[in-house]
Protein backbone atom coordinates (compact mmCIF):
# COMPACT_ATOMS: atom_id res chain seq x y z
CA UNK A 1 0.00 0.00 0.00
CA UNK A 2 2.67 2.33 0.52
CA UNK A 3 4.62 1.71 -2.59
CA UNK A 4 0.37 2.39 -4.20
CA UNK A 5 0.42 5.50 -2.71
CA UNK A 6 3.67 6.55 -3.67
CA UNK A 7 3.21 6.00 -7.19
CA UNK A 8 -0.07 7.65 -7.05
CA UNK A 9 1.01 10.59 -5.52
CA UNK A 10 3.65 11.22 -7.95
CA UNK A 11 1.18 11.01 -10.78
CA UNK A 12 -0.21 14.50 -10.88
CA UNK A 13 -3.03 14.00 -13.80
CA UNK A 14 -4.61 11.26 -11.54
CA UNK A 15 -4.47 13.14 -8.78
CA UNK A 16 -6.43 16.08 -10.49
CA UNK A 17 -8.49 13.27 -12.14
CA UNK A 18 -8.98 12.10 -8.35
CA UNK A 19 -10.01 15.53 -6.86
CA UNK A 20 -12.36 15.64 -9.46
CA UNK A 21 -14.00 12.71 -9.14
CA UNK A 22 -14.44 13.49 -5.03
CA UNK A 23 -15.68 17.14 -6.43
CA UNK A 24 -18.26 15.58 -8.17
CA UNK A 25 -19.48 13.06 -5.33
CA UNK A 26 -19.50 15.86 -3.03
CA UNK A 27 -22.14 17.89 -5.41
CA UNK A 28 -23.82 14.59 -5.90
CA UNK A 29 -23.86 14.17 -2.14
CA UNK A 30 -25.33 17.89 -0.96
CA UNK A 31 -27.29 18.10 -4.10
CA UNK A 32 -30.69 18.83 -1.98
CA UNK A 33 -28.83 21.51 -0.19
CA UNK A 34 -27.27 22.58 -3.27
CA UNK A 35 -29.99 23.17 -5.71
CA UNK A 36 -31.50 26.77 -5.48
CA UNK A 37 -34.71 25.26 -7.26
CA UNK A 38 -37.03 22.40 -7.68
CA UNK A 39 -35.38 20.48 -10.81
CA UNK A 40 -39.12 20.45 -12.57
CA UNK A 41 -40.78 23.13 -11.70
CA UNK A 42 -41.51 24.84 -14.78
CA UNK A 43 -42.03 28.82 -14.94
CA UNK A 44 -43.63 29.93 -18.41
CA UNK A 45 -42.27 33.66 -17.73
CA UNK A 46 -38.73 32.64 -17.84
CA UNK A 47 -38.38 30.25 -20.69
CA UNK A 48 -35.02 29.64 -22.18
CA UNK A 49 -33.55 32.64 -20.17
CA UNK A 50 -29.76 32.65 -20.68
CA UNK A 51 -27.47 32.22 -17.60
CA UNK A 52 -27.35 35.17 -14.99
CA UNK A 53 -27.52 35.69 -11.29
CA UNK A 54 -30.93 34.41 -10.52
CA UNK A 55 -30.30 31.35 -13.28
CA UNK A 56 -26.55 29.94 -13.18
CA UNK A 57 -26.70 28.03 -16.27
CA UNK A 58 -30.05 29.58 -17.60
CA UNK A 59 -33.39 27.84 -18.04
CA UNK A 60 -35.13 25.19 -20.44
CA UNK A 61 -37.87 25.44 -23.08
CA UNK A 62 -40.23 24.76 -19.39
CA UNK A 63 -38.54 27.45 -17.79
CA UNK A 64 -36.66 25.00 -15.34
CA UNK A 65 -33.44 26.11 -13.69
CA UNK A 66 -30.78 24.30 -15.53
CA UNK A 67 -28.23 24.24 -13.06
CA UNK A 68 -30.61 22.57 -10.34
CA UNK A 69 -31.44 19.98 -12.89
CA UNK A 70 -27.70 19.54 -13.77
CA UNK A 71 -26.82 18.86 -10.43
CA UNK A 72 -29.67 16.22 -10.07
CA UNK A 73 -28.26 14.61 -13.06
CA UNK A 74 -24.93 14.17 -11.32
CA UNK A 75 -26.70 12.03 -9.24
CA UNK A 76 -28.40 10.08 -11.58
CA UNK A 77 -25.53 9.58 -13.96
CA UNK A 78 -22.69 8.50 -11.38
CA UNK A 79 -25.46 6.56 -9.69
CA UNK A 80 -26.14 4.74 -13.26
CA UNK A 81 -22.40 4.15 -13.32
CA UNK A 82 -21.17 3.09 -10.04
CA UNK A 83 -24.32 0.67 -9.95
CA UNK A 84 -23.96 -0.85 -12.96
CA UNK A 85 -20.41 -1.17 -12.86
CA UNK A 86 -20.92 -3.19 -9.93
CA UNK A 87 -23.18 -5.32 -11.41
CA UNK A 88 -20.87 -5.94 -13.87
CA UNK A 89 -18.04 -6.07 -11.25
CA UNK A 90 -19.70 -9.19 -9.85
CA UNK A 91 -21.30 -11.20 -12.56
CA UNK A 92 -17.21 -11.14 -13.97
CA UNK A 93 -15.88 -12.11 -10.45
CA UNK A 94 -17.86 -14.99 -10.02
CA UNK A 95 -17.57 -16.34 -13.36
CA UNK A 96 -14.09 -15.59 -14.07
CA UNK A 97 -13.22 -17.12 -11.02
CA UNK A 98 -15.00 -20.68 -11.77
CA UNK A 99 -13.54 -20.01 -15.18
CA UNK A 100 -10.30 -19.80 -14.03
CA UNK A 101 -9.82 -21.98 -11.07
CA UNK A 102 -12.03 -25.49 -12.73
CA UNK A 103 -10.73 -25.01 -16.12
CA UNK A 104 -11.56 -27.86 -18.71
CA UNK A 105 -15.45 -27.79 -19.66
CA UNK A 106 -16.22 -24.86 -17.44
CA UNK A 107 -13.85 -22.68 -18.28
CA UNK A 108 -14.99 -23.92 -22.02
CA UNK A 109 -18.54 -23.09 -21.39
CA UNK A 110 -17.33 -19.37 -19.50
CA UNK A 111 -15.40 -17.98 -22.63
CA UNK A 112 -17.94 -19.31 -25.07
CA UNK A 113 -20.55 -17.55 -23.81
CA UNK A 114 -18.36 -14.26 -23.41
CA UNK A 115 -17.46 -14.78 -27.35
CA UNK A 116 -21.30 -14.63 -27.73
CA UNK A 117 -22.17 -11.74 -25.85
CA UNK A 118 -19.12 -9.90 -27.39
CA UNK A 119 -19.80 -10.80 -31.22
CA UNK A 120 -22.90 -8.16 -30.53
CA UNK A 121 -22.48 -4.54 -29.88
CA UNK A 122 -22.98 -3.09 -27.15
CA UNK A 123 -24.83 -0.61 -27.69
CA UNK A 124 -27.13 -2.26 -30.36
CA UNK A 125 -27.58 -4.49 -27.61
CA UNK A 126 -28.59 -2.18 -25.25
CA UNK A 127 -31.43 -0.75 -27.77
CA UNK A 128 -32.86 -4.45 -28.62
CA UNK A 129 -33.26 -5.31 -24.62
CA UNK A 130 -34.70 -1.57 -23.92
CA UNK A 131 -37.13 -1.71 -26.48
CA UNK A 132 -38.93 -4.62 -24.62
CA UNK A 133 -38.45 -2.82 -21.22
CA UNK A 134 -40.20 -0.04 -19.38
CA UNK A 135 -37.36 2.22 -19.37
CA UNK A 136 -36.51 3.45 -15.60
CA UNK A 137 -33.60 4.36 -13.28
CA UNK A 138 -33.32 0.85 -12.21
CA UNK A 139 -33.83 -0.82 -15.70
CA UNK A 140 -31.16 1.35 -17.23
CA UNK A 141 -28.73 0.32 -14.33
CA UNK A 142 -29.61 -3.42 -14.46
CA UNK A 143 -29.58 -3.77 -18.53
CA UNK A 144 -25.82 -1.93 -18.62
CA UNK A 145 -24.52 -4.08 -15.68
CA UNK A 146 -26.26 -7.17 -17.75
CA UNK A 147 -24.28 -6.17 -20.74
CA UNK A 148 -20.71 -5.12 -19.71
CA UNK A 149 -19.32 -8.12 -17.62
CA UNK A 150 -17.12 -9.72 -20.58
CA UNK A 151 -14.13 -7.47 -19.67
CA UNK A 152 -13.95 -8.37 -16.02
CA UNK A 153 -14.88 -12.02 -16.69
CA UNK A 154 -11.67 -12.38 -18.54
CA UNK A 155 -9.05 -10.43 -16.52
CA UNK A 156 -9.98 -12.46 -13.34
CA UNK A 157 -9.94 -15.74 -15.57
CA UNK A 158 -6.41 -14.82 -16.86
CA UNK A 159 -4.88 -13.91 -13.01
CA UNK A 160 -6.86 -17.11 -11.62
CA UNK A 161 -4.81 -19.38 -14.52
CA UNK A 162 -1.93 -17.47 -13.55
CA UNK A 163 -2.08 -17.25 -9.61
CA UNK A 164 -3.54 -21.16 -9.02
CA UNK A 165 -0.18 -22.39 -9.99
CA UNK A 166 1.75 -20.45 -7.51
CA UNK A 167 3.72 -22.49 -4.59
CA UNK A 168 0.65 -20.63 -1.59
CA UNK A 169 -2.06 -22.35 -3.76
CA UNK A 170 -0.73 -25.44 -4.42
CA UNK A 171 0.47 -26.01 -0.10
CA UNK A 172 -3.54 -24.83 0.73
CA UNK A 173 -4.33 -27.56 -1.66
CA UNK A 174 -2.34 -30.05 -0.36
CA UNK A 175 -3.05 -29.03 3.07
CA UNK A 176 -6.99 -29.65 2.60
CA UNK A 177 -8.48 -26.29 2.03
CA UNK A 178 -11.52 -26.41 -0.01
CA UNK A 179 -11.77 -24.73 -3.33
CA UNK A 180 -13.96 -22.03 -1.83
CA UNK A 181 -11.20 -21.66 0.68
CA UNK A 182 -8.42 -21.19 -1.53
CA UNK A 183 -10.32 -18.76 -4.35
CA UNK A 184 -11.90 -16.45 -1.65
CA UNK A 185 -8.97 -16.62 0.66
CA UNK A 186 -6.35 -17.07 -1.65
CA UNK A 187 -6.66 -16.38 -5.03
CA UNK A 188 -9.24 -13.86 -5.31
CA UNK A 189 -7.62 -11.24 -2.95
CA UNK A 190 -4.13 -11.55 -5.27
CA UNK A 191 -6.66 -10.55 -8.32
CA UNK A 192 -8.24 -7.86 -8.11
CA UNK A 193 -5.83 -5.07 -8.71
CA UNK A 194 -7.26 -5.49 -12.23
CA UNK A 195 -10.61 -5.72 -11.63
CA UNK A 196 -10.18 -2.05 -9.47
CA UNK A 197 -8.73 -0.78 -12.92
CA UNK A 198 -11.01 -1.96 -15.02
CA UNK A 199 -14.17 -0.57 -12.53
CA UNK A 200 -12.84 3.00 -12.24
CA UNK A 201 -12.63 3.14 -16.16
CA UNK A 202 -15.92 1.08 -16.20
CA UNK A 203 -17.63 4.27 -14.70
CA UNK A 204 -17.22 6.97 -17.24
CA UNK A 205 -18.11 3.99 -20.07
CA UNK A 206 -21.64 3.38 -17.95
CA UNK A 207 -22.18 7.10 -17.97
CA UNK A 208 -21.16 7.57 -21.54
CA UNK A 209 -23.62 4.51 -22.00
CA UNK A 210 -26.30 6.33 -20.21
CA UNK A 211 -25.88 9.39 -21.52
CA UNK A 212 -26.44 7.96 -25.12
CA UNK A 213 -29.44 6.24 -24.33
CA UNK A 214 -31.06 9.33 -22.34
CA UNK A 215 -30.12 11.61 -25.47
CA UNK A 216 -32.06 9.45 -27.92
CA UNK A 217 -34.84 9.26 -25.23
CA UNK A 218 -34.76 5.73 -24.25
CA UNK A 219 -33.06 6.33 -20.96
CA UNK A 220 -33.76 7.40 -17.89
CA UNK A 221 -37.41 8.64 -18.80
CA UNK A 222 -38.70 12.46 -17.41
CA UNK A 223 -39.05 13.95 -15.24
CA UNK A 224 -35.49 12.45 -13.72
CA UNK A 225 -33.06 14.87 -14.99
CA UNK A 226 -30.00 13.42 -16.40
CA UNK A 227 -27.11 15.23 -18.52
CA UNK A 228 -28.14 12.83 -21.60
CA UNK A 229 -31.51 14.30 -21.71
CA UNK A 230 -30.92 17.82 -20.98
CA UNK A 231 -28.57 17.44 -24.16
CA UNK A 232 -31.58 16.11 -25.93
CA UNK A 233 -34.04 18.28 -24.80
CA UNK A 234 -31.15 21.31 -26.33
CA UNK A 235 -30.53 20.06 -29.65
CA UNK A 236 -34.32 21.56 -30.16
CA UNK A 237 -32.82 24.90 -29.49
CA UNK A 238 -29.47 25.07 -29.49
CA UNK A 239 -28.93 28.32 -31.61
CA UNK A 240 -31.35 29.97 -29.38
CA UNK A 241 -30.16 28.23 -26.19
CA UNK A 242 -27.05 27.19 -26.53
CA UNK A 243 -26.29 26.70 -22.75
CA UNK A 244 -28.29 23.83 -23.07
CA UNK A 245 -26.11 21.60 -24.88
CA UNK A 246 -22.54 23.25 -23.41
CA UNK A 247 -22.63 22.71 -20.11
CA UNK A 248 -24.28 19.19 -19.96
CA UNK A 249 -21.57 18.12 -22.68
CA UNK A 250 -18.65 20.01 -20.60
CA UNK A 251 -19.89 18.08 -17.51
CA UNK A 252 -19.99 14.62 -18.66
CA UNK A 253 -16.46 15.52 -20.95
CA UNK A 254 -15.24 16.90 -17.18
CA UNK A 255 -16.26 13.76 -15.41
CA UNK A 256 -15.37 11.12 -18.20
CA UNK A 257 -11.69 12.23 -18.17
CA UNK A 258 -11.05 12.69 -14.61
CA UNK A 259 -12.40 9.13 -14.27
CA UNK A 260 -9.83 8.28 -16.93
CA UNK A 261 -7.06 10.02 -15.93
CA UNK A 262 -7.75 8.46 -12.21
CA UNK A 263 -7.50 5.19 -13.59
CA UNK A 264 -4.94 5.01 -15.49
CA UNK A 265 -2.93 6.45 -12.69
CA UNK A 266 -4.42 3.52 -10.10
CA UNK A 267 -3.30 1.05 -13.37
CA UNK A 268 0.26 2.10 -13.36
CA UNK A 269 0.45 2.36 -9.40
CA UNK A 270 -0.49 -1.17 -9.16
CA UNK A 271 1.96 -2.50 -11.15
CA UNK A 272 4.59 -3.98 -9.18
CA UNK A 273 6.99 -3.31 -12.48
CA UNK A 274 6.72 0.44 -12.78
CA UNK A 275 7.74 3.17 -10.53
CA UNK A 276 7.53 6.52 -11.22
CA UNK A 277 11.26 8.86 -11.27
CA UNK A 278 11.51 12.39 -12.37
CA UNK A 279 7.50 12.32 -13.90
CA UNK A 280 8.41 8.97 -15.64
CA UNK A 281 7.83 5.60 -15.32
CA UNK A 282 10.56 3.08 -15.47
CA UNK A 283 10.79 -0.70 -15.10
CA UNK A 284 12.38 -2.01 -12.05
CA UNK A 285 15.24 -4.12 -12.27
CA UNK A 286 15.13 -7.38 -10.94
Amino acid sequence: MKDFWKALSRNRLALVGGAVVLFLAALAILTPALAPWDPNRPDVKKILDPPSRTHLLGTDQLGRDVFSRMLYGSRVSLAVGFVSVGIAAAIGIVLGSLAGYNGGMVDGFVMRLVDLMLVFPRFFLLLAVLAFLTPSIWTIMAVIGLTGWMGVTRLVRAEFLSLKEREFVVWSQNVGATGFRVIWRHILPNALAPVLVAMTLGIPAAILTESGLSFLGIGVPPPHATWGNILNEGKETIEIGWWLSVYPGLAILVTVLSYNLLGEGIRDALDPRLRQAGGRFVARSG
